[in-house]
């Protein structure tokens, strides 16, 4: 049941990621919860018995599943650290973090062919956790998975503080914790292999639970952080396109008023025309065009009513706002990247 949990909880993190693909440049942080949610996919005893069984009944899935988790693993932390830091040194191509994921694939390779099966085993550490090479298998899976995401978690916690939007810092908050509750798992597996190495399996059982419960914990902050910044800035567009879509109503009366002598000069000869533009281009077009009139005929500024200076009030503001979002801050590095 926990593997499907988990499953169940990673796959609705790459639904969310999904719908911005087209926009976002960066698809690394999609590609490992793609690779990830292979990763458990796998590990589901019904899915697992039926792939490996077309395989030879050797437990092949059990290591594609652990390769495709610390691969997953790298990229997705790789992606975090590069959102979060301000360092561009990140930006640079990673050959010490690739070197060691190589080793740690070859480690986890070497160490199953060693391994003493028979048949198929959904349970595969529980049955054979008491042979040393099964033992070094699990180890060098989960120590790096505990190194990459206590560097990772230590670095949200870090700069969660330099992001500007408060999504964003409470993105990287959960992310944080999610890699507090990860590396407690790690600590809990590398303690249940040496209880089963030295036979203790009631002590083992017992520490089950809290591992079963720092999974899901585990997954639930990581996927709700990562899932927090692209459903924000969805629901964020919305509403910009709603009040945009009020101030280009607006002024479209005042456009039409003080530019009707002037179409000549006009960026566009009419509102049917300015309509097909994006709505935030809509809006900033007309209302330099409205104040280069009031500049060239200061006497068009007594048509104008309180209603009519609010809206141009609202616009500029709103246009002013909009261009500080879109400003490159070095220590908000994050804001576009994640």
């Amino acid at each position: 049941m926990i593997q499907i949990v988990a499953a169940v909880l990673i796959w609705l993190l790459v639904i969310c990621l999904v719908p911005g693909i087209r926009v976002r440049r960066d698809h690394s942080v999609l590609t490992a919860a793609i690779t990830i949610s292979v990763a458990l996919t796998l590990n589901i005893d019904q899915v697992y018995v039926g792939i490996d069984s077309l395989l030879g009944g050797r437990n092949f899935v059990d290591l594609v599943a652990n390769v495709s988790m610390v691969v997953g693993i790298y990229f997705l932390a790789r992606a975090i650290i590069r959102a979060a830091t301000p360092d561009e040194t990140v930006e640079k191509r990673d050959s010490a973090g690739m070197i060691l994921l190589a080793a740690v694939i070859v480690g986890l390779a070497a160490s199953f062919s060693v391994i003493v099966t028979q048949g198929s085993s959904t349970r595969f550490m529980v049955d054979y956790g008491d042979q040393w090479p099964a033992a070094l298998y699990s180890s060098i899976q989960f120590v790096y998975i505990g190194y990459v995401v206590g560097v990772t978690g230590t670095t949200c916690f870090r700069f969660r503080g330099d992001m500007r939007r408060p999504y964003f810092r409470i993105a990287f908050t959960s992310i944080g914790v999610g890699c507090c509750f990860a590396v407690l798992l790690v600590l809990l597996v590398l303690v249940m292999d040496v209880l089963h190495l030295q036979g203790r399996l009631d002590t083992m059982r017992a520490v089950s639970p809290i591992y079963d419960a720092a999974v899901v914990a585990a997954m639930t902050f990581l996927c709700v952080g990562l899932a927090i910044p692209p459903v924000a800035r969805r629901v964020l567009r919305r509403r910009e396109s709603v009040t945009e879509e009020e101030l280009v109503s607006g002024l479209t009366k005042i456009w039409e008023r003080t530019t009707k002598k002037r179409v000549d000069v006009r960026l566009a000869g009419d509102a049917e025309m300015i309509s097909q533009q994006d709505r935030a281009q809509r809006l900033h077009r007309m209302l330099v065009e409205v104040q280069d009139a009031l500049l060239v005929e200061p006497g068009l500024g007594s048509c104008l009513d309180i209603h009519d200076l609010n809206v141009l009030n609202a616009a500029e503001n709103y246009l002013a706002g909009s261009f500080v979002r879109q400003v490159p801050v070095r220590r908000r590095k994050g804001e576009r990247a994640t």
